[in-house]
């Protein structure tokens, strides 16, 4: 028997339909608060509800309390997992910045649901079924936070949702997901080569996050500075370009030391310096924009908020958004 700890803190996964309107609202009470009944056999469950938010609601202060949350039950009651229940909508940043912020062996696992409690197909007590499972999988340790729905196993850095009602949404785009729920295993398949930890206690930055497009001006950009913001994500056309109108924007931006993280807004591939022309990759980085290797825009800005609490050295923050390569490469 293992002995796992879940923390719910709302989302969909908790909430009701209205039968007469169609409309989905908060429940009064978690519906899997004190579902323990397809664990008997499997493990002892320890239930805790630090907030309950739908997750438009949650921000790096709610992700920062559930980081202090789990290592401080870990520290008092030996736990062999843990499992988080979350909204959807923003799941993905929550379980980056755990990954990213905790220095825990044990499994910790993000589920939720498309559909609410009382709605037919409900996937959500399906899915949370399938999370205790993985937790209590030790196959399941360091491979960092795993995000588990609709008999999937998907690794933090990149999952994402890629539809906005399918309970299919989670994918993780040119990797696929690591491992598979099926009715009497938990199969792994492969794991996260590279994985990086920082340790945060506060997180107070300001990182803003913009997405590219034909003939954006500079001013977007000037907003960022009048603003004061300490840093700034923007999701660049194809392999990491901007409009030239942009460049006094990106100019003044570095003047004032902002950072810049440029992603591809694109769903698949990576930023890359390669294009040399006004605005093209090549350019910007030589302007000091810092390119991130794959990284989608909205866990670029996790990344960055969580760097600034390290450094604000340009060279040092580069150094952050690079992943390793392979040696025979340098």
């Amino acid at each position: 028997m293992k002995n796992i700890l879940v923390l719910h803190t709302g989302g969909t996964i908790s909430m009701q339909e209205d039968t007469q309107s169609g409309a989905v609202a908060p429940s009064l009470d978690h519906p899997l608060m004190d579902f323990t009944e397809a664990f008997k056999n499997l493990a002892y469950i320890t239930t805790k509800q630090p907030f309950h938010l739908p997750s438009p609601h949650i921000r790096p202060a709610e992700m920062l309390t559930l980081k202090n949350l789990i290592e401080a039950e870990c520290k008092q009651q030996s736990f062999n997992g843990v499992v988080i229940t979350h909204g959807t909508d923003t799941l993905e940043e929550t379980a980056y910045f755990l990954d990213l912020t905790l220095n825990i062996h044990i499994p910790i696992v993000i589920t939720g649901a498309m559909r609410s409690s009382n709605e037919i197909g409900s996937d959500g007590l399906y899915n949370f079924i399938s999370a205790v499972r993985v937790a209590c999988c030790n196959e399941a340790k360091d491979k960092g936070v795993l995000v588990v729905l609709n008999d999937e196993i998907h690794a933090a850095k990149n999952v994402t949702k890629t539809h906005a009602s399918n309970v299919s949404t989670f994918q993780s785009p040119q990797f696929g997901p690591i491992g598979l729920v099926t009715k009497r295993e938990i199969l792994f398949h492969y794991k996260p080569l590279y994985r990086e930890k920082y340790d945060i206690e506060q997180i107070s930055k300001r990182v803003a996050l913009l997405k590219a497009y034909a003939g954006m001006e500079a001013d977007v950009l000037d907003a960022i500075d009048d603003k004061k913001y300490d840093g700034v994500v923007i999701e660049a056309l194809g392999q990491g370009n901007l409009p030239p109108c942009c460049l006094p924007g990106l100019k003044r931006l570095r003047k004032a030391n902002i950072p810049i993280i440029v992603v591809s807004r694109c769903f698949k591939g990576v930023a890359q310096d390669v294009y040399d022309y006004q605005g093209g990759g090549k350019q910007l980085k030589e302007m000091g924009v810092i390119f991130s290797n794959g990284l989608n825009g909205q866990k670029a800005r996790i990344k960055l908020l969580i760097a600034l609490t390290k450094t604000t050295n340009q060279n040092k923050l580069s150094q952050i958004f690079q992943d390793p390569v392979c040696e025979n490469e340098n």
